[in-house]
């Protein structure tokens, strides 16, 4: 009954705050602190080669082995830093800070690098873990605490790893990865082009402009009747929407999107938010991720040209509070990642 009350709490809360609440903030911290050190379940993404590499999660990534799988753990701790930064006053900070202390020390992010230095693990969460780890950076680098500023050195060399394998794979991409999951390539290169930004790393920057503009630019009509596939939890029209927007001007922008998704131009344009039909299946709930991201890529694309999208908001607002409720469900295949896709959208409703 205590978790009906609370639940109908937050759900009043969502439906009628502009801006993430105290009460928000603090249930949402509760998932990732639950789960950043929650060995298992757990799902290993690993190659073999022999029986020796057979070893718990928690031996063979110290850093990130909680949430039940190595991306879902990393941006669990994005969720922590990011929700630090905006509540001082948040509910079990010291405990939040112990926790990333130990899993972010200087130690553990060495051993999670030795693991990625092997020769058949090169691709390990290429790009989606590779993008939150980049994500996870700059929330360290722009908050100004002294144990996060630890943190963020203690963290640095694994994101100089990843830049590194940007750099080295998306030349040999001939083709861009479009699906609305995990190795969608767009979102993959969104999060990153952020952080070369912020980190005024020119060459990285020029990496992912002139591969996203080889890979999408040509891109006409992307069929939205498409969405939702059944497990999708990435939106593939909006989220290289959410790339393209980030690597052109303004002006080119705006002529590509006119050729690539005229129908938001339409006043009228309507999009049904994605049902899951059991919430229990780790597959099937990816599509409260799905909402969020529409949802946030319509909020960037609104908060550059708030005049010409004015009427996406209540479409936006449509997707993120329907998927939005749905976190305090007591389900921990969404419980475990859907915070993080939630905190975003709010990052972007600004």
């Amino acid at each position: 009954m205590k978790n009906y009350k609370y639940l109908l709490l937050f759900f009043s809360i969502t439906s009628f705050s502009q801006e993430l609440t105290i009460v928000q903030a603090n249930h949402l911290a509760s998932l990732p602190i639950k789960c950043i050190q929650q060995e298992y379940p757990n799902k290993l993404s690993q190659m073999l080669l022999d029986s020796t590499e057979i070893q718990s999660p928690k031996k063979l990534h110290p850093a990130f082995y909680g949430c039940f799988d190595w991306h879902s753990s990393v941006h669990g701790h994005w969720s922590l830093v990011y929700l630090l930064k905006r509540f001082p006053n948040l509910e079990k900070k010291e405990v939040i800070i112990s926790k990333l202390k130990i899993n972010l020390s200087k130690e553990n992010i060495q051993k999670e690098i030795e693991y990625l230095s092997k020769n058949h693990e090169k691709s390990y969460e290429r790009t989606y873990g590779w993008a939150w780890i980049l994500k996870l950076q700059l929330e360290l680098d722009t908050y100004n605490e002294p144990y996060a500023q630890e943190l963020a050195q203690n963290l640095k060399p694994l994101t100089n790893l990843f830049i590194q394998r940007y750099s080295e794979f998306l030349p040999k991409l001939l083709y861009p990865i479009r699906v609305g999951t995990h190795t969608n390539t767009a979102f993959g290169l969104s999060f990153a082009y952020d952080y070369a930004l912020y980190s005024k790393n020119l060459a990285f920057q020029k990496v992912i402009k002139e591969n996203a503009i080889r890979m999408y630019q040509k891109d006409q009509n992307c069929p939205f009747n498409w969405e939702p596939s059944g497990t999708d939890f990435l939106s593939p029209c909006l989220e290289e929407m959410g790339l393209m927007q980030r690597v052109l001007s303004k002006k080119e922008f705006f002529v590509w999107l006119k050729k690539f998704a005229p129908q938001l131009f339409n006043p009228k344009f309507s999009w049904e938010v994605a049902k899951v039909s059991d919430r229990t299946d780790g597959h099937l709930v990816h599509l409260d991720g799905l909402n969020f991201s529409r949802a946030w890529n319509m909020y960037h694309l609104m908060n550059q040209y708030p005049k010409e999208f004015a009427h996406l908001k209540t479409l936006a607002d449509s997707h993120f509070n329907f998927s939005l409720s749905t976190i305090v469900d007591g389900n921990y295949e969404g419980e475990h990642w859907l915070a993080s896709f939630a905190l975003h959208t709010f990052e972007e409703k600004k």
